[in-house]
C-alpha cells in the first residue's frame, strides 16, 4: 500500500465554495412554529383513534377525502404515485419530488405561515426530522398496526421508516473488475486520487453533511485507519479537532470535486468506456439506474473504517393534515403489502442498496448485507448536536 506523502502542508484547493444559506435557514423557520398557527393545527382528526380503524374504515374515510398531497425526496415518488392511484382509485396523490434540505425548509415555514402543505412528508436527514421537525410539532407519527410488529423499535420510532438508505463511497466496476480501487478511505486524500473524488457538497445537501459529521463523531475510527494505512499515528494540523475533520481537510486539499446533485456524481463515477474514472460517494441504490444511464456503479463495502453511512427514511404525517385519513393510507401502502418482497406498494425500493426496516421483508437480491457493506449507522441525536460545527469547519478549508 503506498505511503501517505507529506502533503498536510495546505496546497491550493480546488474546491468551489459552499452556499450554506438553505440548511442554515431551517432553524430560523422552525423557530416561527410557535408563531404560526401550530396550535390550530388541532384539528379534528386528532380526536380520532387512528389505530382502532380497521384498513376497510382506513380506506373509506380516506376516500370521502378523495386526495392527499406527499413531499418526497426521491424520483420514485412517481412510481408510488402510480402503484398507489392503481390499488385506490378513488384517491389523487399529488406528489412533489424535492431534495430532503428544500422539503424540510418548505414544511417548516408552511407550518409557521399556517399555510396549505402537504399531508405525508418521506423525507430523509434525521438529525433535523427528529430534532426540530418532530420536536416542533410540524410532523406527527403513524405507525400502520399492520406492519408494527414486523418492526424493530428503532424503526418505528420517533418516525416509521420503511427503508434505509445509504451515502457510500462507490466505484466504477467496468473500469475496476476485480473490485473497489481503494481499500482505506485514507488512500483519497493522496497524490493518485487528486481531483478525482466527486460529493455533493455537504454544506448544501443534508445528508452529505450527515455523512461528514459521522466521520467526525468516529473519529476514534478514523484515526485506527490512518494508522493502519500509514503505519504511524496520525498528528493533527492545528486547529483541526480530530481525525474526521482531518480527513476532510486533507480530502478538499486533494482537489475534491464538489457538486451539486447526485446524478452528477453517478454520471462522473459510473459512466462506462472510462479508462481511470474518478470514485464517489452516492447512493448505493442507484445502482439500480446502471443499465438506464450506461452506468457501472458498484459500492466499495468493506474499505476501513467505513465506505460512509446507512440512515432511515422517515414518513410522517405533518400537522393537522387536511387529508389525515389518506395521509396514513398512503403511510401503510408504502411501508408494502404483505408479501415477502412487499409487493408492487414497495417495488421502487426494493433494490440493492435499500435496505427492508421489516423483518418479514426478505432483502432483494445481488444486495451486499449490511453487516459485509460496514456502512455507520447515524445517530440523529449526536448528528444534529455536532453538525452545525462541522459545517462551520468545512467553509474553512473551502
Amino acid at each position: 500500500m503506498p505511503a501517505v506523502p507529506p502533503h498536510r502542508a495546505r496546497r491550493a484547493r480546488g474546491t468551489r465554495r459552499a452556499r450554506p444559506a438553505a440548511l442554515a435557514a431551517v432553524p430560523l423557520l422552525l423557530a416561527l412554529t410557535a408563531c404560526g398557527s401550530g396550535d390550530a393545527a388541532a384539528g379534528a382528526d386528532e380526536q380520532v383513534d387512528w389505530d382502532a380503524l380497521t384498513h376497510e374504515e382506513l380506506v373509506e374515510r380516506a376516500e370521502a377525502e378523495g386526495e392527499v398531497a406527499v413531499y418526497a425526496f426521491t424520483s420514485r415518488i412517481a412510481t408510488v404515485e402510480e402503484a398507489f392511484e392503481a390499488e385506490y382509485p378513488g384517491i389523487d396523490v399529488v406528489a412533489s419530488d424535492i431534495s430532503s434540505t428544500e422539503l424540510i425548509t418548505r414544511l417548516a415555514s408552511e407550518h409557521a405561515a399556517g399555510s396549505a402543505t402537504a399531508d405525508v412528508a418521506y423525507v430523509s436527514d434525521a438529525p433535523v426530522v427528529v430534532t426540530e421537525l418532530l420536536a416542533d410539532g410540524v410532523l406527527t407519527p403513524y405507525v400502520p398496526p399492520r406492519v408494527a410488529d414486523a418492526l424493530p423499535e428503532e424503526h418505528r420510532s420517533p418516525l416509521v421508516a420503511n427503508r434505509l438508505s445509504t451515502k457510500v463511497l462507490m466505484y466504477n466496476e467496468e473500469a475496476y473488475p476485480d473490485g473497489s480501487p481503494v481499500a482505506n478511505l485514507w488512500e483519497l486524500t493522496e497524490p493518485a486520487w487528486a481531483g478525482k473524488v466527486v460529493l455533493v457538497d455537504p454544506n448544501v445537501r443534508g445528508d452529505y453533511l450527515d455523512l461528514a459529521t459521522e466521520m467526525s463523531l468516529r473519529a476514534d475510527e478514523m484515526a485506527a485507519a490512518y494508522e493502519e494505512h500509514a503505519g504511524e499515528e496520525l498528528v493533527l494540523d492545528e486547529g483541526v479537532q480530530d481525525a474526521g475533520l482531518q480527513f476532510l481537510a486533507d480530502l478538499y486539499a486533494n482537489d475534491a470535486v464538489l457538486v451539486d446533485d447526485t446524478d452528477t456524481v453517478n454520471a462522473a463515477v459510473g459512466a462506462t468506456g472510462q479508462a481511470e474514472p474518478p470514485v464517489g460517494f452516492t447512493s448505493y441504490s442507484d445502482r439500480r439506474d446502471n443499465e438506464d444511464e450506461g452506468w457501472a456503479l458498484q459500492v466499495a463495502h468493506g474499505v476501513a473504517p467505513s465506505p460512509g453511512i446507512v440512515f432511515p427514511a422517515y414518513l410522517g404525517v405533518t400537522a393537522g393534515a387536511e387529508n389525515p385519513a389518506a395521509a396514513r393510507l398512503l403511510v401503510d401502502f408504502m411501508m408494502g403489502d404483505d408479501s415477502e418482497t412487499g409487493g408492487a406498494a414497495y417495488e421502487p425500493f426494493y433494490v440493492a442498496g435499500d435496505y427492508p426496516t421489516r423483518t418479514d421483508v426478505v432483502a432483494p437480491e445481488g444486495a451486499v448485507g449490511l453487516d459485509e457493506l460496514g456502512a455507520w449507522p447515524i445517530d440523529p441525536e449526536a448528528s444534529a448536536e455536532r453538525r452545525g460545527d462541522v459545517a462551520d469547519f468545512l467553509l474553512t478549508v473551502q
